[in-house]
């Protein structure tokens, strides 16, 4: 099986790209090769590389600024992931696609279904959401995970974050009534690929057996604070931290006061998940 692998330098991408070996040829393309804000070079990649699965985990990530630039957060998280649902279905692949706990409102306390009303805050939220129904409407076989607080040891994430800050401050002032689940990059990518291993298994009616959305996240939930305190307490840093409410820490885009989402549906069909602070211990140990 060939497969096309984009945003490869990303923390999930990179996580990925080791995940899915043994599963076939990894074609692996970064945004030098492939920038899904140029949509017809997304076409000519997919066209030249002719894969029988494209796994698309490349988005536009910058929550906040992506209330000055929709047009942009729109084209790489909506109209490029439309057009990979097209050019697959022309060739008779399937598409693996990531999504966030951000499509939902997140007004009131309860884990998110699948199934459950989308609502999204903001404008990446809105544009991951436009990315999953552009993809469903296609009929193309697929996939559409649905993560949230993603965290690594590259890229761009809050542990790196807090790792970074605690070491240059005294105090750090975090929210503490935001609820979600960490989820570890690592066990994004190995639980997809134990669920493409299903998949290549399972022969050509598994896809229609099997396809459409799930939640992948961590199993129970902390806030900021909490996931904060969690960070420094596995890696051994002192740092006075302050609970503070999202009110006390404005910014440019709204975010779900409650993001946790229900993973049941995939763990019944497919594979456990983790606790977010077990996670988060392999990760830093």
């Amino acid at each position: 099986m060939k497969i096309l692998l984009t945003g490869s330098t990303g923390q999930v991408g990179y996580e990925l790209e080791r995940s899915l070996q043994g599963l076939g040829e990894v074609i692996a393309v970064d945004r030098g090769r492939m920038d899904l804000s140029d949509l017809d070079q997304v076409r000519d990649v997919i066209r030249a590389t002719r894969p029988q699965l494209i796994v698309n985990p490349a988005a536009y990530t910058a929550v906040d600024k992506a209330e000055t630039e929709p047009e942009l957060a729109h084209r790489i998280n909506a109209e490029a992931p439309a057009v990979m649902a097209a050019e697959a279905r022309l060739l008779g692949a399937a598409l693996v696609h990531y999504s966030t706990d951000y499509v939902f409102s997140g007004y009131d306390a309860a884990a998110r279904g699948e199934h459950d009303a989308t609502g999204p805050l903001n404008v990446y939220g809105a544009s991951k959401l436009a990315g999953e129904q552009a993809i469903a409407a296609s009929g193309v076989p697929h996939l559409i995970f649905r993560t949230s607080w993603v965290f690594g040891m590259r890229g761009k994430n809050f542990l790196l974050t807090m790792l970074r800050l605690a070491k240059e401050r005294d105090e750090l002032r975090i929210v503490d009534d935001q609820h979600g689940a960490p989820t570890w990059s690592r066990t994004i990518a190995d639980t997809t690929a134990l669920i493409l291993a299903q998949a290549r298994a399972g022969g050509p009616d598994w896809w229609q057996e099997n396809g459409g959305t799930y939640h992948l996240s961590s199993q129970g939930r902390t806030t900021w604070f909490g996931f904060t305190a969690a960070i420094l307490e596995e890696a051994g840093i002192a740092c006075n931290l302050v609970p503070i409410t999202t009110n006390d820490y404005p910014l440019p885009a709204a975010r779900p006061q409650y993001s946790a989402l229900c993973s049941d549906r995939l763990q019944e069909r497919f594979v456990r998940l983790p606790d977010w602070r077990d996670a988060l211990r392999l990760c830093l140990h």
